[in-house]
């Protein structure tokens, strides 16, 4: 029919477009509401059962028929075919080792192991507690950036903004120039998402903002996409940002009082997935000292140069 009423465009050149004009309307009417995709001239498709692969390539052949851009919008289960996957969709997302019988997740964690570095930066965010009522906390990741419990006891203190990292970081922006000081966490690898507000909205403007860069390095089980490469370089790269990886667990305690301290500007943690390595961490807050490199070990036959958590590597190395 579209290409029938193209043929008749010289007869009369309104036909497609009343054409369509009927068509949005019969949608509107049908799906009680505009459709925003068709707004945007696109052929809108569905919502079909995405999980139902017979029909899925049927409808597929037919829309490789129709000219100009086209939607295809599915509806799938996240976990399909896998019970224990569709019903606690959360813990499924990187399992790690399962058992593909059961479905059961296999523990690999020894009794005594430090806490990981997320666990243990959500007891430390205690600036967002009663003692500093200007910190706000929120996530694009809010499960695992481990800020589900905060999330439960002060509410009013933690967003979860959802996968908009580019909001993200000018929500922060918004707050630090209202005198609050904002602790946006966000994956490494999707904070590259919004370099634009980093730049723009938070560091030219020398705003207080502690960014908790969260996955700095490899990730393991997360997958290729979640790899935190880039931010030690770019956060290089940005005016007024403070570039800063903790070592161990009270280090990452001390540099989260260090950020929230007065005359701060940007302000960045990066750190990985994994263990924080120590247990002894309940020490008295301490200020870091900024751009100072510490000597841990020394020779006279190789220097080492690391930051962050690769420290403990070199560590182990050097006693070795």
């Amino acid at each position: 029919m579209w290409k029938l009423l193209g043929s008749f465009g010289r007869f009369s050149p309104n036909a497609r477009t009343i054409a369509s004009q009927i068509q949005s309307g019969l949608k509107s009417t049908i799906l009680d509401k505009s459709n925003l995709f068709e707004g945007l001239n696109f052929r809108y498709f569905g919502p079909i059962d995405g999980h139902d692969i017979l029909h899925l390539v049927s409808v597929l052949q037919d829309m490789k028929r129709i000219p100009g851009p086209k939607l295809l919008h599915c509806m799938t289960v996240k976990g399909k075919g896998l019970r224990q996957a569709e019903q606690n969709q959360t813990a499924y997302h990187a399992p790690g080792i399962f058992d593909r019988e059961t479905g059961l997740i296999i523990k690999t964690t020894d009794a005594g192991v430090p806490a990981t570095y997320q666990e243990f930066s959500e007891r430390q965010y205690w600036a967002g507690k009663e003692e500093s009522p200007d910190c706000w906390h929120y996530s694009a990741m809010i499960t695992g950036c481990a800020l589900r419990t905060m999330k439960m006891e002060i509410p009013e203190r933690v967003f979860d903004v959802g996968i908009a990292e580019q909001h993200a970081v000018t929500f922060s922006a918004g707050l630090a120039t209202q005198g609050m000081i904002p602790y946006c966490n966000i994956y490494s690898s999707f904070l590259q998402r919004a370099l634009d507000q980093l730049i723009h909205d938070v560091a030219l403007q020398n705003l207080h903002v502690v960014f908790c860069v969260d996955r700095g390095g490899l990730v393991g089980t997360d997958g290729a996409t979640h790899h935190g490469f880039f931010d030690l370089a770019f956060m290089r790269s940005i005016p007024n940002m403070v570039v800063a990886a903790p070592m161990n667990s009270l280090e990452l305690r001390n540099m989260l009082y260090t950020a929230q301290l007065e005359k701060q500007g940007p302000f960045s943690i990066r750190y990985p997935k994994g263990s924080g390595m120590i247990n002894d961490w309940n020490k008295p807050f301490e200020e870091i000292e900024l751009g100072k490199a510490r000597l841990i070990g020394e020779g006279s036959d190789l220097a080492v140069l690391s930051i962050g958590n690769p420290g403990n590597f070199v560590v182990k190395a050097g006693n070795s």
